[in-house]
């Protein structure tokens, strides 16, 4: 299976090596659903129209989309804004057992929230190499070796479910954009 294969993904568990599985239709039918949260926002790639949900038990019990701009708050990504209001439905300030999916893969800070709010598995449309490097730290910071090192094992991450569709959403890595509009570099 390719990389640019929409119908496979890489995962692994922490320490293992990555690989290529197929990808199941309820992890779909829940990155659809992600990818219908980041359209919430609109399908202007500038504003960042990132979307996650949070799975646990077969169903949802959050759904959040970027809102940085917003709120104001540099913190209120997807991922954390999902992760907040999971542990807020649930009681639990851990997410043991749940699935957290992204449009894209996670950055620094909540790859690290995932770790510290035990989410079991989190899985992600498109990859940095797959969109403009605006929606990424500037200096590269690789989620996917930090977690190989980071303080559990017990934790899955998958990437690339619906990754073309999920890449549609933002700028293209060749993208020329005025430098006003680039968030992070």
């Amino acid at each position: 299976m390719g990389r640019g294969d929409d119908a496979g993904y890489r995962c692994g568990t922490f320490g293992q090596a990555l690989r290529w599985t197929e990808m199941t239709e309820d992890d779909e039918r829940w990155m659809r659903e992600a990818i219908r949260i980041a359209r919430s926002k609109g399908s202007d790639p500038s504003t960042s129209p990132l979307g996650s949900v949070i799975v646990l038990d077969g169903r949802v019990i959050a759904a959040e989309r970027n809102q940085t701009h917003e709120l104001p708050d540099a913190t209120a990504h997807a991922e954390m804004m999902a992760i907040r209001r999971g542990c807020e439905a649930s009681g639990e300030l851990e997410l043991r057992g749940a699935t957290l999916y992204s449009t894209l893969q996670p950055c620094g800070m909540c790859t690290m929230a995932s770790i510290w709010s035990k989410v079991g598995r989190v899985v992600y449309g498109a990859e940095r190499e797959d969109v403009h490097p605006m929606y990424f730290e500037a200096r590269h910071v690789d989620t996917l070796a930090f977690i190989t090192d980071a303080y559990r094992d017990d934790i899955v991450i998958e990437g690339g479910c619906l990754r073309e569709e999920c890449a549609k959403l933002y700028y293209p890595p060749d993208a020329v954009l005025p430098e006003d509009e680039q968030a992070n570099l």
